[in-house]
């Protein structure tokens, strides 16, 4: 039924709308999609704050590092110059923590409450790398604890050796991310009264390891150690915190700090195109329920579709806009085109294949029925929640990815080799060429596809202490030089030992070789590469 006068008829809101908002998409978002989400908290925030919470990385609450100032005077030079802010920010807590900008109208925070607190928190609440790897009711706690211990390590040691050292972290933070299920959560108080136990166990622990060092030379002899690690670490900056000889326990802890966030973040990085393209179908089916429903205008219909085409579409790759710049002296303006195509749209592509599983369900064609038996001609909204549950991004393409979108987007596959003058089409709309558009497409969003590949797999324990790391190029992909240089200085700080660092090809063979020793590095490579 119709309803007797809609929510609103203007751009402007109060907090009692809000409210009456967030009932009536509720009422859609659990009692028709079945959506199972987390309590919303919604917070008004201002343009201010906004960049204040980009630079965050979202996070309400964070220790201070110069790499977050360096981010708010970047988004803020760009805000300045035109460039639009996000309508919000949602956070993986539990409550759901959704920051509305208060520039929004009242149709666009109708659109972002569906949107972040509905789409993106069902999501975070029902995704299995969420409820595997992360803990939303305690990750604020956590953030609280962080920032206390990080303020009182720059009291003690001092703000630049604190910040200098928390640089080293980031540097590798994608290198500290633990693949196991996760353990259970703690409170900020239970975190801190568990520091000196883990101090004094770390120390017994060190002990046992670094007790076999001979003192001198002259105490050497033939016996073999053994390997240390048993088996190679692809996590250095746990390797670090449990096993560097002589590191402080303050700086163990920072380590700790910056692998549990990162940890935090991990899931999101490899499941954004799915969470945005949920987000963008759930607020769709919302939005239009809402106008059906008679709960908002003509008007503001058609303001949320403007808006929602402008966030999903996918431009051409010669697509241009008109800017203008300014007028010459005979009053003539002057406009510049500027290219807009900036690859895929994530927002774009991942809404168009929730749609189309759902078109799949109602609709089939032939087609569908051969490619997706197993889900043509049956109910989409079990379908639709069995992918968000139990996909990341690389597998949700590997999977969902049809025919009918790689058409709709025009999608081909090229082979490009440096060595070769030309560059090969290698797939076209055919059967073969659909499987391998789609590979393609998923390897691209198959985050390990473009982290470097490295682990620790040795340490000198009689001599120098010598951390030895082992890279594992992809595709024979040989490293940045200087990055790398810069990367393993950094590295050296952790460990405060020497490191060296071996490339190697897909066949064992040797690529480079790079040797820190007291922030000098030194670079050796084989003729091939």
């Amino acid at each position: 039924m119709k309803a007797k006068e809609p929510l609103f008829t203007g751009s402007s809101w109060t907090m009692d709308l809000l409210f009456r908002i967030t009932d009536e998409v509720k009422i859609i978002a659990e009692g028709e999609l079945g959506l199972n989400c987390y309590t919303n908290e919604i917070r008004i925030i201002t343009s201010e704050q906004m960049l204040d919470a980009y630079a965050m990385n979202g996070m309400p609450v964070n220790y201070w590092h110069h790499s977050f100032g360096r981010e708010f005077l970047s988004h803020e030079r760009s805000y300045r110059k035109g460039s639009s802010l996000a309508y919000e920010i949602v956070i993986n807590t539990d409550p759901c923590l959704v920051f509305c900008m208060e520039d929004n109208t009242a149709t666009m925070q109708a659109l972002v409450i569906a949107h972040a607190g509905f789409g993106h928190n069902h999501f975070f609440k029902n995704n299995y790398l969420f409820k595997q790897w992360t803990h939303a009711h305690a990750i604020i706690d956590y953030l609280e604890f962080s920032r206390n211990f990080v303020a009182e390590c720059e009291k003690k040691y001092g703000i630049v050796e604190v910040e200098d050292f928390l640089t080293a972290c980031h540097t590798w933070k994608y290198y500290g991310i633990d693949h196991s299920p996760r353990s259970e959560a703690l409170s900020a108080v239970e975190e801190r009264n568990q520091m000196r136990e883990r101090a004094e166990s770390r120390q017994r622990n060190l002990n046992v390891i670094w007790r076999i060092i001979p003192e001198s030379k002259d105490d050497l002899d033939d016996k073999k150690l053994p390997t240390f690690p048993v088996d190679p670490e692809g996590n250095l900056l746990y390797f670090i915190e449990k096993n560097a000889p002589s590191l402080p326990d303050w700086k163990r802890e920072i380590i700790r700090i910056v692998r549990k966030q990162s940890q935090y973040f991990y899931p999101q990085m490899l499941t954004k195109g799915m969470n945005e393209g949920f987000a963008c179908f759930t607020h769709y089916f919302i939005m239009n329920r809402l106008h059906e429903k008679g709960l908002i205008t003509e008007g503001s219909w058609m303001e949320f579709l403007a808006d929602h085409t402008g966030v999903t579409s996918q431009p051409d790759f010669d697509a241009k806009i008109r800017v203008l710049r300014g007028y010459d002296p005979s009053g003539q303006p002057i406009v510049e085109e500027i290219p807009i195509y900036r690859g895929i749209n994530p927002y774009g592509i991942f809404f168009a294949i929730f749609m189309d599983i759902k078109r799949m369900c109602e609709n089939p064609t032939e087609e569908d029925k051969k490619w997706f038996p197993e889900i043509a001609g049956k109910p989409w909204l079990p379908a639709i929640k069995w992918a968000v549950e139990n996909f990341k991004d690389e597998s949700f393409l590997r999977q969902y990815l049809s025919p009918k979108v790689m058409r709709d987007y025009r999608l081909f596959a090229i082979h490009d080799d440096e060595e070769d003058d030309e560059i090969l089409i290698s797939a076209v709309h055919d059967d073969d060429g659909y499987r391998d558009v789609r590979r393609t497409i998923a390897n691209m969003y198959d985050i390990h596809e473009h982290l470097p590949d490295f682990e620790v797999v040795d340490v000198d324990l009689r001599g120098d202490r010598m951390m030895k790391i082992r890279h594992t190029a992809h595709k024979n992909k040989s490293l940045d030089i200087e990055e790398t240089k810069k990367a393993l200085v950094m590295l050296g700080k952790l460990w405060e030992y020497p490191v060296t660092l071996t490339s190697i090809n897909r066949d064992g063979e040797h690529m480079s070789t790079w040797v820190l020793v007291d922030d000098d590095v030194e670079h050796s490579h084989t003729a091939s590469e």
